[in-house]
């Protein structure tokens, strides 16, 4: 029958998991733009798709944080590019995944791709964006060690967790980060991580608008302390800050001013790559990422 519509697709997440809709909202709203900066047609039919009051819990969203968000993509899809580039048949590891397209914003159609998420989130996933012949989806918590185990290291490996870290422990962000410089020695791992502020308002339930309370935020760290992460393994080689670019407005003209101001630029969101090496820090000691 045509001009049917097809039926939508409930999605009841807990807690951790539907922040995957929170930011895929907002990328949508983002990416109907006629100005857009993360052009995202499958974020848009996503939401248009899923039977979830997604304005009504989030809010509606004027454009900078839509924005914000997409700017913050841009910097996990501007590593992975550059990843391909280097390593064109190498592997993808995305963390908690949720429901990020960017393997259709990015893919070089060569590389191999590993969504590892808890079960609920793969099996939303698994409905609505089925993988590809490259991709493949592991219902596996980030932090339990069988996922390395799924992981062909042959060609290259770039981990990504977008979203992720600040949800766990801090013990089990060093843990996480120790395993990946252990398994994957020649690696690299993006993140990102919310400034301590940010952390601590999360975690008193201050974090709230309208019908939708951000969950507790175990890990926070300073952009001024991203040292810090060298103490997880001696195998961490590089820690680079990768700053937003290509902003649009007032917004792409002062967030990559605000990050190298002394206060402001410490007590910020940022997105972190860690590069691996089997010869870096001999004889570091490990230690806390951040206490």
């Amino acid at each position: 029958m045509t001009g049917q519509q097809p039926q939508k697709i409930g999605a009841a997440l807990g807690a951790v998991p539907e922040t995957a809709l929170w930011t895929l909202y907002h990328r949508a709203v983002e990416a109907r733009r006629w100005d857009t900066v993360l052009p995202d047609p499958r974020a848009v039919e996503l939401v248009e798709r899923i039977d979830y009051p997604f304005e009504e819990r989030f809010g509606p969203d004027g454009g900078i944080i839509g924005q914000i968000q997409a700017l913050r993509v841009r910097a996990f899809d501007r590593e992975v590019a550059d990843f391909l580039v280097r390593c064109p048949r190498g592997t993808v590891v995305c963390l908690g995944e949720g429901l990020e397209t960017q393997y259709w914003r990015v893919d070089n159609g060569r590389a191999q791709w590993l969504s590892v998420d808890l079960p609920e989130a793969v099996a939303l996933r698994e409905r609505l964006l089925p993988p590809a012949p490259r991709q493949r989806l592991l219902a596996c918590s980030a932090t339990d060690p069988a996922w390395t185990d799924e992981v062909d290291a042959g060609h290259g490996v770039l981990i990504t967790a977008q979203g992720l870290l600040m949800y766990l422990r801090p013990t089990e962000v060093r843990d996480l980060i120790a395993r990946c410089a252990e398994r994957f020695p020649d690696g690299t791992f993006v993140f990102d991580a919310v400034p301590r502020w940010f952390s601590r308002a999360a975690s008193q339930g201050k974090l709230h608008d309208r019908g939708y309370t951000a969950p507790p935020m175990p890990w926070g760290m300073d952009a001024d302390e991203q040292w810090k992460l060298a103490t997880a393994h001696p195998a961490v080689a590089e820690i680079r800050d990768v700053l937003p670019t290509g902003g649009r407005g007032p917004v792409g003209a002062l967030l990559p001013y605000a990050a190298r101001l002394p206060v402001l630029g410490a007590h910020r969101p940022s997105v972190v790559a860690l590069r691996f090496s089997a010869r870096a820090g001999r004889g570091a000691a490990a230690g806390t990422v951040v206490r």
